[in-house]
């Protein structure tokens, strides 16, 4: 039992990492000379180096991608957060259900916003060159993990 917890916590941080990264760091969509992501638009050198960042576009789609990746971020945690109190004060025999609605929210949240970019991010770079970096990457990774922790607990049962 002991190790079938320790597994469900390490998948649950796993894909908290992953959606960290593939919110915070820069690589979305790359190109020759640019690399975006949810944030910033940065030009590079030949060589590889950063050389000017700016904010990203006002787009109203893109707003909504940085919401729903902020949102899937914070229901994952409060997802621990709650999967550790349910843990405490569940009566034995009881399923976490809350924990796993959160964490399944979360994985839907990432989905969307994955999706939205997908189909969106051609307004924004038109070059034929593009191609999606691995944040992008990481995010589509999450979503299949995420929704298995979601019901990984809405199936889990307290044990004594």
């Amino acid at each position: 039992m002991l190790l079938l917890l320790l597994g469900i916590i390490v998948l649950h941080v796993a894909v908290l990492v992953l959606l960290f990264v593939s919110t915070i760091v820069s690589h979305w969509l790359k190109g020759t000379g640019y690399s975006t992501d949810l944030w910033q638009n940065c030009t590079m050198s030949s060589s590889g180096n950063v050389q000017h960042c700016f904010s990203s576009s006002a787009n109203e789609w893109l707003q909504s991608v940085q919401a729903t990746m902020i949102l899937s971020v914070i229901f994952s945690v409060l997802s621990l957060f709650l999967f550790f109190c349910q843990l405490f004060t569940l009566t034995k025999g009881g399923r976490f259900y809350i924990t796993g609605v959160f964490q399944i929210l979360a994985g839907l949240c990432v989905m969307s916003a994955a999706a939205i970019y997908t189909v969106r991010h051609t307004e924004w770079h038109v070059n034929s060159d593009n191609s999606y970096g691995f944040s992008y990457i990481l995010a589509w990774v999450a979503f299949p993990l995420a929704l298995l922790s979601g019901v990984v607990y809405v199936i889990l049962r307290k044990r004594e």
